[in-house]
C-alpha cells in the first residue's frame, strides 16, 4: 500500500498541537509534533475562527517546510464542552437465517443517529453514538462482540448518543476554510484520548478516564470495554492561573510560570520545599513581591479540590463508581501538577496514574510527544489510522534560483527561491515561473463557454455535555507588580 500521512490538529484551549505521522501499511511513524500558543478558543470550542486561522497559520507553515509537503487537510477533534448524552434505541427486521454482520450493525447505529430526534435540530447536531448492548429475539444484554455471527429475525441496539451544537461543528470548518484547508475528519476527543492510554484490561475491568486540559475537564467511564458515561466540567488548570494572577498580584503569563515551575497540590506533604519563597523583582516598583511555596499551593489546593469534587461527582453519576478496578487514569496538561494524583487518590479512595501515550508508534527526535499533553493528538492519529484512504498530504518538490527541470517537455530554470510546487499545480507553477515561459510551454486552449455549476449542499457530520457555572477564588495579599523571577532550584 502507498505511504500516507495524517496530519492532527489539537485545538486546545491554551495550546494548538501539530502532529504529524507518516502510515506504511500497519507502521505509524510520528514524524513532526510541535505546539503553539493558542487562540480564539474558548472552552475546546472555536470562539473566533479568525483568531484561531492566524495562529494556526504559522505553525502548519512550519511543518510543511520542515517535511517537504504540502497539507490540503487534516483531522480535528470535536469541542468536549456542552455535549449532553441521551439513550437512544433502534430496532431492525431481518431474515432470520442469515448471520449478522458487522455491517448490519454499523448501519444501525448511522440509522440511530440520522433519526434520533433532537429537541432543536436547527442549533443541534449529532456528534456521535456509542453502543451499550444488543438484544435478539430471544437474548438480551448482548455485547457487540459477541453480537456479530448470531441469527435473529430482529437485532435491536441500544446506544449512548451525543449531542452538540452546530455553531461548534460550523466554526472549525469556517477556521480551516480561512486557511484552504479541508477537514476531513471530527473525532470525538474523549474516546480519541482512550485509545492513546487507555489498555483493553483497564476498559473491561471499569476505568474513569479524566482529561485535565487548560479550558476544560473531561470524565470518560468505561466498563465491559465500553464508554458508560461522559460529561465535562467548564474549568482546567486556566482557572488555576487565573487564581494565583489574582492573590499574587501579578500577570497572567508569570503566575503560569510560576505554576508549571513551583506549582503543587497538599501543601502539608510540600516537606522542604514548603519553605522556599520565590522573589519576583520588578522595575516598576521598589519592592519585590515574595510568594511562599506554601501559600501557591494553598491557592492551588483550593481550586484543585472543586476539581476533583465535581470529578468524582461524575463518577457517581455514571453508576459505576463501584465497579472501577482499574481506578482512575488522569491525562492532559493537568495531569503533570505536583501531587494532583495523590490528590485524587486521597479524595476518592481509587488507584490513581498518570495517563502518557503508549508506546504504539515511533517518533523519533519528537520532543513532547510522550507527554500527558500529546494524548489527544495521538489518539487522533490511531483513529484516523484505519481510514484507509485518507492521505493528508501532497508530497512538494523545491527549486532554488538557476535548478533547471522538465516542465511539460520543456526545460526551464526557476526564478524564485527555495519554493515549493505540487505536480499538476498550475497556479503555483506560475508563481514559480514567469508567465510568458508558461505560455511558450502550453499551447492556447480553446475558449469554453463557461457552465454554471450546481451549488453544493452539506450535510453535518456528527457529538457534546453541559455545567452549572462555578464561582471564582479570589482574594488578595499582595500588592505589586512583575517581571524578573529568581529561579530557586526547588
Amino acid at each position: 500500500m502507498e505511504e500516507r500521512h495524517i496530519v492532527a490538529i489539537d485545538l486546545g484551549t491554551s495550546k494548538f498541537a501539530v502532529t504529524v505521522a507518516r502510515i506504511d501499511e500497519n507502521e505509524i511513524q510520528i514524524v513532526y509534533f510541535k505546539e503553539t500558543p493558542s487562540d480564539g478558543i474558548r472552552n475546546s470550542n472555536v470562539l473566533n475562527p479568525k483568531k484561531v486561522s492566524d495562529a494556526l497559520k504559522p505553525a502548519l507553515e512550519d511543518a510543511e517546510e520542515t517535511l517537504g509537503i504540502k497539507i490540503n487537510q487534516v483531522v480535528v477533534g470535536m469541542p468536549k464542552y456542552k455535549v449532553k448524552q441521551e439513550i437512544a434505541q433502534r430496532e431492525i427486521r431481518r431474515n432470520e437465517e442469515d448471520s449478522i454482520t458487522e455491517e448490519e450493525i454499523h448501519d444501525l447505529k448511522n440509522m440511530t443517529m440520522d433519526d434520533y430526534p433532537l429537541d432543536d435540530p436547527d442549533h443541534e447536531v449529532m456528534f456521535g453514538a456509542v453502543a451499550q448492548s444488543f438484544s435478539t429475539a430471544e437474548e438480551f444484554q448482548i455485547s457487540e462482540n459477541d453480537i456479530c455471527g448470531m441469527v435473529s429475525g430482529t437485532l435491536e441496539g441500544n446506544f449512548k448518543v451525543f449531542i452538540g451544537k452546530k455553531s461548534a461543528i460550523r466554526n472549525i470548518d469556517v477556521a480551516f476554510n480561512n486557511l484552504g484547508i479541508s477537514v476531513a475528519r471530527k473525532y470525538f476527543i474523549p474516546d480519541a484520548i482512550a485509545k492513546a492510554v487507555l489498555t483493553e484490561s483497564e476498559k473491561e475491568n471499569g476505568v474513569a478516564l479524566v482529561d485535565f486540559g487548560a479550558g476544560v475537564t473531561s470524565v470518560s467511564v468505561y466498563h465491559g470495554g465500553i464508554m458508560r458515561h461522559y460529561a465535562a466540567i467548564p474549568f482546567g488548570g486556566k482557572v488555576i492561573t487565573t487564581d494565583i494572577k489574582t492573590e499574587c498580584c501579578i500577570s497572567e503569563k508569570l503566575a503560569e510560570n510560576i505554576k508549571l515551575a513551583y506549582g503543587a497540590c497538599m501543601p502539608e506533604k510540600l516537606q522542604s520545599m514548603s519553605e522556599k519563597i520565590i522573589h519576583i523583582n520588578s522595575k516598576s516598583t521598589e519592592q519585590a513581591i515574595q510568594i511562599p511555596v506554601k501559600y501557591l499551593s494553598e491557592i492551588i489546593s483550593a481550586r484543585v479540590k472543586e476539581i476533583l469534587e465535581a470529578i468524582m461527582y461524575e463518577i457517581q453519576m455514571s453508576g459505576f463508581s463501584d465497579q472501577l478496578r482499574s481506578g482512575v487514569v488522569m491525562t492532559g496538561g493537568g495531569a503533570n501538577l505536583v501531587n494532583c494524583g495523590n490528590y485524587l487518590k486521597e479524595l476518592s479512595g481509587y488507584n490513581v496514574r498518570s495517563g502518557y501515550p503508549r508506546h504504539l508508534y515511533s517518533a523519533n527526535g519528537c520532543d513532547g510527544i510522550y507527554e500527558t499533553e500529546a494524548a489527544a493528538s495521538l489518539g487522533m492519529i490511531l483513529s484516523a489510522k484505519f481510514e484507509k484512504r485518507l492521505n493528508c498530504t501532497e508530497q512538494a518538490r523545491k527549486f532554488t534560483p538557476g535548478t533547471t527541470i522538465e516542465l511539460n517537455g520543456n526545460n526551464i530554470q526557476a526564478q524564485a527561491d527555495d519554493i515549493a510546487v505540487t505536480e499538476n499545480d498550475d497556479t503555483e507553477r506560475k508563481t514559480l515561473f514567469p508567465e510568458e515561459e508558461i505560455a511558450k510551454m502550453e499551447p492556447e486552449k480553446p475558449k469554453e463557454q463557461k457552465k454554471e455549476e450546481p451549488r453544493k449542499g452539506g450535510i453535518w457530520k456528527k457529538i457534546q455535555t453541559g455545567w452549572n457555572k462555578v464561582g471564582t477564588f479570589t482574594g488578595g495579599l499582595y500588592d505589586g507588580l512583575e517581571n524578573n523571577m529568581k529561579n530557586e532550584k526547588i
